[in-house]
């Protein structure tokens, strides 16, 4: 019983992340379910709803009210409101797993958010969806610098690679300079995992994914009440306008444990490499890999070739640590 009282109290985050999958706008659904736009942002907020207005909801947002009420799975086929209802479970975790992006979005650094809104704002034209991407965005990380959950990240050495090569919105048309600022700052935040994982900070680990490729992209979160898995296609670096994957949030037990046992058997090869480096470690370099602050291609390419370097000759504790680090 407690279970089912705790999902009606969920009611208004699913209706919030359902009306903005729906694509419309709060005005007409409030009309069409005849009460005022007040009364439906109070039920957002989590004013008690009746079970009839539940069923109405359900079938103009098109889901089952039983996915409405929280039990089953919930689908987002766009990244705004499968961002946001990530955004609502991960104020409620504790502990936060995921295997997903080259880096972790809740600490990255204020110039990752810049030069990926500067090539959203190249390429969408409804500014109200990008103000809303951008909210829920830092509303993400606000949340996470004041409660500070624990985090572990399982990154692969091949999405590094391609972080690398192509920059921050890898999927985003932009124009050839706009590119290099973004080569630029994937390798500075390539820098700050590195230094991340050097400082060893309580509560946020990184774990390096070396030879395998991450068949899937998800992120599981622990809250006091359950586990919630979320199964994501879209990285946090693309566009908000992108259409082109279904992603789905569930706290189904068979969906969570298949993920945790993928996932223990990801952290097991992490050990085997820990103890592989204390028997035969890998040599240690002696260069001192740059990550050059230029605009032009040619240092570009250097720092994004250094940087790679840089992750490839270091291997402990199953992390790779990156130096950045100017010749001497």
């Amino acid at each position: 019983m407690a279970a089912v009282t705790m999902r009606l109290s969920e009611i208004g985050q699913q209706l919030r992340a359902f009306r903005l999958e729906s694509g419309m706008r709060a005005d007409e659904i409030a009309a069409r379910l005849g009460v005022s736009r007040a009364a439906l942002y109070r039920y957002e907020k989590g004013e008690v709803i009746k079970l009839d207005t539940v069923q109405r909801l359900a079938e103009l947002l098109k889901v089952s009210p039983l996915t409405l009420l929280g039990i089953g799975v919930e689908y987002y086929s766009r990244p705004l409101s499968f961002f946001e209802r990530v955004r609502q479970v991960e104020e409620e975790a504790d502990q936060i797993l995921q295997i997903s992006d080259p880096v972790a979005y809740l600490v990255t650094s204020p110039e990752y958010d810049s030069i990926l809104n500067r090539a959203i704002a190249e390429q969408v034209e409804n500014k109200q969806l990008i103000e809303q991407y951008q909210e829920i965005f830092t509303a993400r990380r606000e949340s996470y610098r004041l409660r500070r959950p624990t985090m572990i990240t399982m990154l692969s050495e091949q999405s590094i690679e391609r972080f690398l090569q192509r920059g921050v919105g890898e999927a985003i048309p932009m124009s050839d300079e706009l590119r290099i600022e973004a080569r630029r700052v994937a390798a500075m935040e390539i820098g700050r995992i590195a230094e991340l994982i050097e400082a060893e900070p309580i509560g946020l680990q990184f774990s390096l994914l070396a030879d395998v490729e991450s068949t899937t992209n998800c992120i599981l979160m622990r809250g006091r009440e359950r586990m919630m898995l979320a199964i994501n296609p879209f990285r946090c670096d693309m566009s908000p306008a992108a259409t082109t994957g279904v992603s789905l949030v569930t706290s189904a037990p068979e969906a969570v444990n298949a993920h945790q046992r993928v996932i223990r058997s990801a952290l097991g090869r992490i050990l085997q490499g820990q103890e592989s480096s204390r028997a035969s470690p890998f040599p240690a370099c002696t260069a001192r890999h740059p990550v050059i602050h230029s605009s032009s291609p040619q240092a570009a390419e250097r720092s994004r070739t250094c940087v790679t370097a840089s992750y490839r000759c270091r291997y402990v504790k199953g992390c790779a640590r990156i130096r950045r680090r100017h010749p001497s």
